[in-house]
């Protein structure tokens, strides 16, 4: 049936995984997973990232594809189903990703920057960055708020005709090119870093125990870290979940699904350090530059490459593109499916593309902010004492509502209607995992919530707790 009069399905469980990764492997991944491993001692933050993905990200995963294949809804039309009275924490859900969208976009206009710019290398078009030293290339194209504001928007528009096309022929068809794609130029980047001369060092960082970071309370520091990490990679608690799942067949299995995108995920993030961290060493430089690592410190590796340099330069940011643009697919997609709903619960047609392009002016307004802000280079005014308009959308999405959703699901799902998801996931299997899925929802996901949210608010405001 036309697009244009339902919210439309995905073709094969295939494309669902591949649309539901690439909302996971994203910045998230390749930008913010290294630099908070940096941060947070390496290995330490690691292994709580692992036992997060276990108790916490395979739990809400099964939570909520099955929130979202019950209903056939969005997430405010989810929790509805639910009912009525639990459909504020589906506003919750709705608004995560319009906030991400509002920074995302600017930096991945940067991503297109820096790929266009190491292409231009590799010919020597005076368009490349050259010999040019690239703190003061970086600072420069960010303070130049008219150049980021046309790679962003440039971004945005891609985000907006993929997601306007529709499930099939938007999300499925772009997921399923992209992702293998992505895989094979991943793995190759890996290769070229820990062959680098002393990455050694790097792997060692990743890899040998580092326990004094959990002194005293340090370790609520690292829980929170790799909490507010996990789920802006994940991309629980933003709508994007409960929405594919929504166009996702009652015959697939939705246990083996909410196992294997954060196995996959969390496999992206460890090669994304492995491409990222062994070459910061080689080039003796830190792994906790925080964000400037993506754009300064690593074209910093690259320029020392030599001739080499431009290519895998190239290839590395041609990579973060991709994973950039799915996962913004992703988030517009949690936002648009929700107001698709509410179209067709009025009984107005669907109309992908205006509900599409009505979220896309609402995320462009927040990344013209970003853009202009240029990292807090800019006179403009900041909320809550913050130097980037970039912390205070983060704060909305990753550092508030998410773990509020997050946590607000597990009371809803583990204690008031704790059997309200077994059917569903029932259709399709014999949800062995239920006992797990259980205890995780009722008492450990609920208590590691709280700990993340206080441990965000006390890294974003600098409280001191901990």
């Amino acid at each position: 049936m036309d697009e244009q009069l339902t919210k439309g399905k995905f073709n094969t469980n295939f494309g669902f995984l591949m649309a539901a990764i690439g909302s996971a492997v994203g910045l998230g991944n390749l930008w913010g997973f290294p630099y908070k491993m940096g941060e947070g001692g390496g290995f330490a933050f690691l292994l709580m990232y692992i036992v997060l993905a276990i108790v916490i990200g395979y739990s809400c995963m099964v939570a909520e594809l099955a929130l979202g294949r019950k209903s056939g809804k969005g997430a405010i039309g989810a929790y509805r189903a639910i009912d009525s009275k639990f459909q504020f924490n589906g506003w919750l859900a709705c608004l995560s990703p319009l906030f991400l969208l509002m920074f995302y976009c600017a930096l991945g206009g940067y991503c297109i920057k820096y790929l266009v710019a190491n292409f231009g290398n590799i010919f020597g078009a005076n368009w490349g960055i050259h010999s040019t030293d690239s703190q003061t290339y970086f600072l420069n194209f960010v303070s130049n708020t008219g150049e980021a504001m046309i790679f962003a928007i440039i971004f945005l528009v891609l985000t907006i005709v993929i997601v306007s096309l529709g499930v099939a022929k938007g999300l499925e068809k772009f997921s399923v090119t992209a992702m293998p794609i992505l895989f094979v130029m991943l793995l190759i980047v890996v290769v070229r870093s820990v062959t680098l001369p002393g990455a050694s060092e790097g792997i060692r960082f990743m890899f040998t125990p580092n326990w004094q970071i959990f002194h005293g309370l340090g370790w609520v520091k690292v829980l929170a870290a790799a909490g507010g990490q996990l789920f802006f990679s994940l991309s629980l608690s933003s709508g994007c979940l409960i929405a594919f799942s929504s166009y996702l067949d009652k015959k697939e299995n939705l246990e083996r699904n909410a196992l294997i995108i954060p196995l996959a995920d969390t496999m992206v993030a460890l090669l994304a350090g492995l491409a990222t961290i062994p070459a910061v060493f080689s080039a003796g430089l830190e792994p906790t530059q925080g964000p400037g690592m993506l754009f300064i410190t690593l074209q910093t590796v690259f320029q020392g490459m030599g001739k080499a340099g431009p290519l895998f330069g190239t290839a590395f940011y041609f990579l973060v593109f991709l994973a950039a643009l799915s996962s913004s697919i992703a988030m517009m997609e949690g936002a648009v499916s929700t107001f698709i709903d509410r179209r067709i619960e009025a009984g107005k047609e669907a109309n992908r593309p205006l509900v599409t392009t009505v979220i896309g002016a609402i995320g462009c307004v927040g990344c013209l902010i970003v853009t202009f802000d240029a990292l807090g280079s800019s006179d403009l005014p900041h909320l809550f004492g913050f130097s980037t308009w970039i912390d205070t959308f983060d704060l909305f999405a990753e550092g508030l509502l998410m773990p509020m959703n997050a946590f607000i699901m597990t009371i809803i799902l583990g204690w008031l209607r704790p059997d309200y998801i077994d059917d569903e996931i029932e259709l399709s299997s014999s949800y062995h995992s239920k006992p797990f899925v259980s205890i995780c929802l009722k008492y450990i996901a609920p208590l590691f919530m709280l700990l993340i949210l206080v441990g965000q608010l006390d890294n974003f405001f600098q409280l001191g707790i901990f």
